[in-house]
């Protein structure tokens, strides 16, 4: 018997250090570890010891005769994996933590941000630093988590527990919260560095990329991060408004926020009743009369962007049928040469299969339908007062001039009818007040976490950058893990060698600073109590929380004045 690593994977990477037999890929250190849709345990390796199962933060794996109908699949995906890259042994290299100069101790960090790659930065800091260390974590919300809590699909519920891992961190004496508090608002940079040695950005990418198109602002045409905060109760998106009685909606783009999007609109309510979707949205969604949501992708089956587990999961459920059309089933001739070689990657190949697979199922009349399209891009978001429909091109594929594939559109054009058009291509940061910023990256500029000059090169002491405002809205929540631990390694270094300022105020004068500015600033007490009353809101309808979404009632519970609604 062998253990399964499954569709929860969130590549946090905690198997890979406590695996006896070292047989968990790929590992934070191998090329493939930045671009690998899951983690991979070898069946042939696996000893059942359990170790992986006992850390893993969002319950992904199972042993293989205790695997769910819908993880059936699995074990092969698992097996596949180690024949394109047969398991050799890892070459770790030991951490070796600097000493930190205890004249010039404590060290204190400050973090902006409360997503993954900020938790996992002050995690780092924390185990590497212990009580040598001051943490103070900056979020402009009430409440922490970033996309975990306002991203997250409220059917992943083991994805959100992810959370779970931060809690010893933000409940250690070293750590403090400073929710409500945003940087460039109510404090600059140079005051936090007045504060600390050093401030790490881990911001995220919170604002979508555009399709460019005529009718994109229309009534009706949207984007994920409004559709998504919406239904998981961000309250700067609470107050928005779905127009759903159509029968039709149309998502542009096939990446994982795209199938999140189409599953939510066509699950069943009383299944989300039982997650932590707002209430508004929940409601919105009874009254729907959305039977059919047509997913756009610009590129053919081999190309998606979502992933394998993903794109699986779709086939399970309920009173829905996944619909291709078997020509756009078909793969290009540019596709056929790369999945039909030897060392093909079986991830691509997999995906072909599967779509595929969707390509000869035939629609229940009863069903609701998530139609998958490739090939196709739209010219035009149709629609006077508000959105009637799209306009697509239809794309042939070819090789750019470094032989990758690339769409390009042909004369085929079609219109398809739909009341509401979600896009969902890709996401951005914007720029971080007192930071330099590359907008055609959309990051801050950074060698490896430190950030730089870009004009001249030279780092700026004393700020560093972490996940995607780092390196761009790439990699699951689990990749942050190993990019905040770098950026960490390197402040770290930085403050051994002297490199970093000596802060002139401490904890207590910031505190005083930040109650000055902003007196509804929430610190972890008021969180703890804000997320009691969700918890308790909950257990009432059976669910695991049931969100606030007004940011005053969230304010009076921290501050202990307001009782929960």
């Amino acid at each position: 018997m062998a253990h399964v690593i499954t569709q929860a994977c969130c590549s946090d990477a905690s198997c890979v250090e406590v695996c006896p037999v070292d047989c968990i890929r790929p590992t934070p250190d191998s090329p493939e570890y930045c671009t690998a849709e899951m983690l991979y345990i070898d069946p042939d390796t696996c000893i059942d010891c359990g170790a992986c199962v006992d850390v893993c933060p969002v319950d992904a794996i199972f042993p293989d005769d205790q695997l769910l109908p819908e993880h059936g699949r699995y074990p092969e995906i698992n097996g596949q994996y180690f024949k394109k890259h047969p398991l050799e042994p890892a070459e770790f290299e030991p951490s070796t933590a600097p000493t930190l100069p205890p004249d010039r101790l404590p060290l204190r960090v400050a973090v902006v941000g409360s997503g993954p790659a900020a938790c996992y930065a002050a995690t780092a800091l924390i185990d590497q630093a212990g009580r040598s260390v001051e943490v103070e974590m900056f979020e402009r919300l009430p409440t922490p988590w970033g996309l975990v809590r306002a991203g997250v699909a409220p059917d992943h519920p083991g994805t959100k527990a992810i959370t779970d891992v931060f809690r010893p961190t933000v409940s250690n004496p070293s750590f403090q919260f400073h929710l409500n508090v945003e940087i460039g608002e109510h404090l600059t940079h140079d005051e936090l560095l007045a504060h600390h040695h050093a401030v790490i950005y881990a911001v995220g990418a919170f604002h979508d990329r555009r399709l460019g198109v005529v009718g994109e602002d229309l009534p009706g045409s949207h984007s994920a991060t409004e559709f998504i905060a919406w239904y998981n109760g961000h309250p700067e998106f609470a107050d928005l408004e779905f127009d759903l009685s159509g029968e039709r909606a149309v998502i542009v783009g096939n990446g994982n926020v795209a199938l999140d999007m189409a599953r939510i609109l066509v699950s069943a309510p009383e299944e989300l009743a039982r997650t932590d979707i707002a209430d508004h949205a929940l409601a919105a969604l009874r009254k729907s009369n959305i039977q059919e949501v047509v997913v756009l992708g610009r590129r053919g089956p081999a190309q998606a962007a979502c992933t394998n587990p993903e794109l699986l999961a779709l086939g399970h459920l309920r009173s829905v049928d996944v619909l291709v059309d078997a020509a756009e089933a078909e793969l290009d001739e540019h596709s056929r040469a790369v999945t039909g070689r030897p060392d093909a990657d079986p991830s691509v190949v997999l995906k072909t299969e599967l779509v595929r697979e969707y390509a000869q199922r035939h629609a229940t009349p009863s069903n609701k339908r998530i139609v998958l399209r490739f090939l196709t891009s739209p010219t035009e978001v149709l629609g006077t007062d508000r959105v009637t429909g799209i306009a697509l091109a239809h794309n042939e594929i070819t090789l750019d001039s470094d032989g990758m594939p690339k769409p390009r559109a042909t004369e085929r054009t079609e219109t398809i009818n739909a009341g509401i058009v979600l896009r969902a291509i890709g996401s951005r940061s914007t720029p971080v007040p007192g930071m330099p910023f590359d907008t055609a990256r959309g990051t801050i500029p950074n060698r490896n976490g430190r950030v730089v000059d870009p004009e001249s090169g030279r780092a700026l002491p004393g700020a560093y950058a972490a996940g995607w405002i780092k390196r761009g809205p790439s990699g699951g929540i689990g990749s942050n893990k190993q990019c905040a631990s770098e950026t960490v390694a390197l402040l770290l270094e930085d403050f051994a060698a002297g490199r970093l300022d000596h802060p002139v105020r401490g904890r207590g004068d910031l505190n005083a600073l930040v109650h000055e500015r902003q007196p509804d600033v929430v610190n972890g007490l008021g969180w703890n109590a804000i997320d009691r009353a969700e918890r308790q809101r909950g257990r009432t309808s059976g669910q695991p929380r049931r969100k606030i979404t007004d940011v005053a009632t969230m304010i009076g519970i921290a501050q202990g004045v307001r009782p929960p609604r």
